[in-house]
């Protein structure tokens, strides 16, 4: 049996996207392996948000090559993001034989069969209506705890530093029926939680001649599959969370307790400039929303340091604002100009390398206290935890999260991986909970 082997890179959808492919592959006679070594078809599922992403896929290029070079027959293929956005630069290295974009991965089969020494192959064509919502994913999580189910796909918000619109497409949603077939499928096969992914998750929105479904009723009808099945979801748009998403949550104990909000930057300037779409004001304002309703609900954001122009006045409202919130956790990076962003065509990127990396240290700095205070605020606390297996650091230990989405490790008992477990906190690390 023809045997693939595939490399995943960037965030959580493009896992989803992988189990994807391997679906499609699967049907069509492929068989999935982890030993680079034993596979005749090579990919690297790819992603283009940062340049250093970017960067590490070159080098695997470059790697899967000596595969193709001591093994004549093997293929080498770049799917994803970067596939989109880099393709003819891909193709004329003449180290890849397959360049296949988000929305083209039922081309895989056909593409395939096509290629010959001379002849690679290329799909990269957006859609304005692919969701592969009658796939199902082949699960490739090691605990097989938590899945993944995406809910939509593309973007419509254009930020301006972003490349996700262009790579992406436009923004759809999926049925939303699917999505709740999706979830009794993976709860049946043993599955205790699902993520629910989407770029914006809170713009989703699918209608038909009879309803209408946002994002608040179909967290409410995954969420009934079962009390036992946790509902997470990412990521969230501060411009859109809406009061019915955040009191939906807070009805159903099943939702876990966790956002991921990123505000990107505090200052309202550079927000504007950013093309996010809020202010400062507005951030802070359903950041106390959330915590009014769910005071216990975790919070973790993304920053960007040294965005076009930012200045100092503009990083300090950042810090502030971070000091002010207190996240639990972040997503902490140095702003990377990306071709073909709006950021890329029109602004000029002049804060100095050394000055970006400055202000982020200042801001891992921050972040490092008020997720130390965060976790310290949780001693005494009792949380159900969700145990996904044994510590890596200490295989006696147990380890799981808690609904907001914090690391948990305690002592094994009788219990085993998929099993809930109420222990009472009584210690902490910067990036753990020790709990009895």
């Amino acid at each position: 049996m023809k045997k693939v082997y595939i490399e995943t890179y960037g965030c959580q959808m493009n896992v989803n996207d992988t189990e994807v492919i391997f679906a499609i592959l699967a049907a069509d006679g492929w068989e999935r392996t982890e030993d680079m070594s034993q596979a005749n078809l090579l990919m690297a599922n790819t992603c283009s948000i940062r340049d250093n992403a970017e960067q590490r896929i070159w080098g695997r290029i470059e790697v899967f090559n000596q595969q193709r070079k001591s093994r004549p027959g093997v293929l080498v293929g770049i799917v994803g993001c970067m596939a989109e956005r880099l393709k003819d630069k891909l193709l004329d290295t003449r180290k890849v034989d397959l360049v296949v974009g988000p929305d083209a991965y039922r081309s895989l089969p056909k593409l395939l069969s096509a290629i010959t020494p001379d002849n690679p192959q290329i799909d990269v064509l957006l859609s304005r209506d692919e969701t592969y919502a009658d796939i199902t994913p082949v699960r490739t999580d090691k605990n097989g705890i938590s899945a993944f189910i995406s809910i939509m796909r593309g973007c419509n918000n254009v930020c301006s530093y972003c490349v996700v619109p262009y790579t992406r497409g436009a923004e759809r949603s999926r049925d939303p029926h699917s999505i709740v077939r999706e979830a009794c499928d993976v709860f049946g096969k043993g599955y205790k939680e699902v993520t629910l992914l989407g770029q914006n998750v809170d713009s989703y929105l699918w209608k038909d001649e009879t309803q209408t479904v946002n994002f608040a009723r179909l967290l409410e009808m995954v969420a009934a599959v079962s009390p036992e099945l946790r509902v997470r979801f990412a990521t969230s748009h501060p411009k859109d969370i809406s009061d019915e998403v955040i009191e939906t949550m807070a009805a159903h104990p099943n939702i876990c307790r966790h956002i991921h909000l990123p505000v990107q930057s505090g200052s309202t300037r550079l927000l504007e400039k950013m093309r996010r779409k809020y202010t400062r004001e507005w951030y802070l304002e359903r950041v106390a929303k959330i915590r009014s309703v769910m005071p216990d609900c975790g919070l973790t954001t993304d920053v960007i340091a040294g965005f076009c122009s930012e200045t100092l006045e503009d990083h300090a409202d950042t810090l502030s604002l971070m000091d002010q919130v207190g996240f639990d956790w972040a997503f902490m990076f140095a702003y990377s100009d990306r071709p073909g962003t709006l950021a890329n065509r029109t602004m000029v990127d002049d804060v100095p390398a050394d000055e970006k990396n400055r202000r982020l240290n200042e801001i891992i700095e921050l972040q490092n206290r008020k997720s130390l205070e965060r976790y310290r605020a949780q001693i005494g606390k009792k949380v159900r935890v969700l145990v996904e297996g044994p510590s890596k650091r200490d295989p006696s230990q147990l380890c799981g999260r808690a609904s907001n989405n914090m690391m948990c490790v305690f002592p094994a008992r009788d219990l085993r991986k998929g099993d809930y477990a109420d222990v009472t906190v009584v210690d902490c690390t910067s990036a753990t909970l020790i709990c009895e």
